[in-house]
């Protein structure tokens, strides 16, 4: 694309999600789904004005906005949190892919398309969107709640073992030469989180130390280049770019630099992330979602069960109640960027058509309802219910404090202090 037409097509693009989100804000709609109807209504398979041919072309800008949610998500998780989980956490974590992974699996049978279909859409059903599950936590103001922790422990748990899957899945799809190949990606995966992982733990005193030498403008260049080229290694390793954008996040959220940090990257996570969304709008192609709808709709209903399942599951293991759960399962209910990747593959190694579609129309739907239902948790767990004697919910005070940047109003919304339990 000319150097002109491509700028026409980014400021387009970021025009285009703008208004739309302004006018859904107006009647309480979130903008991640909004922002993915911007990519459809002025991508190349709707009628009218197309801003971008190619999805391609703006591939770099939305991998930035994927690396900057991730970063951002890793500045707000302290390795303090992940360490004093512990098991409960760990235990969360596992029981939302077994329930969930294991139903996208039999889903997938059920459908009868084919092992190797299955096989995808359990990785579809299974594994909820780290990007929009951030930008959930950060627009309902809910970063600082005790279940936030929780839910970010449980994403974390997934980005990494989506790693192990990817590189489990490839020989399935016939992109992989055999078993010593898998074995070699997944040693080197593996070995890049380690290391990653214990800077995070015991680094971020070095990091503070070399943070305080930037001024503002020099620490943006520094920090954009740490987590770029972080996401970048993980990428070459076989590790998701998010997962090392994460981590590297983690690094310095840990360091006395942490809230500088937060303030700077928060234009940019806001600015690309907006394109992330945009450019995952552009591949979707209405018509080819009619013929799926029955099975699109099967998907959903089940990812509301085994998600509010999960909810319960993980509430309980932490003592929370049935706000907390509620809280849990809605705001991990949203699927995307995994889901797309996991699409282009059975694409690409000439799957069963239905598949493109089937995912496409799945995820645009979770992402409409999954941030709608988050913003009326508290409405929806104020429905009709028997109390149980001694129930948690009657116990916890809840104490209102001013919202963060960015967050809603809704009452739902107000932080609490943090739980003993969650840290």
């Amino acid at each position: 694309m000319h150097v002109g037409d491509a700028l026409v097509a980014l400021g387009g693009a970021f025009l285009a999600a703008a208004v739309l989100a302004r006018l859904g804000a107006r009647i309480g709609l979130p903008t991640i789904p909004l922002f993915m109807l911007a990519g459809v209504v002025f991508g190349p398979h709707t009628p009218g004005i197309a801003l971008v041919e190619n999805p391609e072309d703006l591939a770099l800008i939305a991998a930035l906005g994927l690396v900057f949610l991730l970063f951002y998500l890793g500045l707000e998780f302290h390795t303090d949190d992940l360490v004093a989980g512990g098991r409960r956490m760990l235990g969360a974590g596992v029981g939302y892919l077994v329930l969930n992974i294991g139903g996208g699996l039999a889903l997938g049978f059920a459908f009868g398309w084919g092992t190797r279909e299955a096989l995808v859409i359990a990785g579809v059903v299974g594994i909820s969107s780290s990007a929009i599950v951030t930008k959930l936590l950060v627009e309902t103001g809910r970063l600082r709640n005790p279940e936030s922790r929780l839910i970010l422990g449980v994403i974390v748990i997934e980005d990494i073992f989506l790693a192990l899957y990817l590189a489990i899945l490839q020989p399935v799809l016939g992109n992989a030469s055999g078993p010593v190949e898998v074995a070699t990606d997944l040693g080197k995966a593996f070995a890049f989180l380690i290391v990653l992982a214990a800077l995070a733990r015991w680094g971020a005193r070095t990091a503070g130390r070399l943070l305080r030498v930037f001024n503002d403008e020099l620490l943006v260049v520094f920090f954009v280049g740490l987590a770029v080229l972080s996401a970048g290694v993980a990428e070459e390793l076989g590790v998701s770019d998010a997962i090392g954008a994460f981590m590297i996040g983690l690094v310095l959220g840990g360091s006395t630099a942490a809230e500088r940090v937060r303030s700077l990257v928060r234009p940019l996570r806001d600015g690309f992330a907006a394109i992330f969304f945009f450019t995952f709008g552009l591949t979707i192609d209405p018509g080819d979602i009619g013929p799926v709808l029955v099975p699109i709709a099967i998907a959903v209903a089940l990812t509301v069960v085994l998600n509010i399942a999960a909810g319960v599951l993980a509430a309980r293991l932490h003592g929370y109640g049935r706000l907390e759960a509620a809280n849990i399962g809605l705001t991990v209910l949203t699927r995307g960027e995994f889901s797309l990747i996991l699409g282009a593959l059975a694409v690409s190694a000439g799957l069963d058509p239905r598949i493109a579609p089937f995912v496409a129309g799945y995820v645009l739907v979770l992402a409409v309802i999954g941030p709608l239902a988050v913003l009326k948790s508290e409405k929806l767990v104020r429905l009709p219910h028997r109390e149980r004697p001694g129930s948690s919910d009657k116990m916890r005070p809840m104490i209102v404090a001013p919202a963060q940047e960015g967050s809603s109003t809704e009452p739902g919304n107000a932080r609490r202090t943090t739980s003993p339990e969650s840290r």
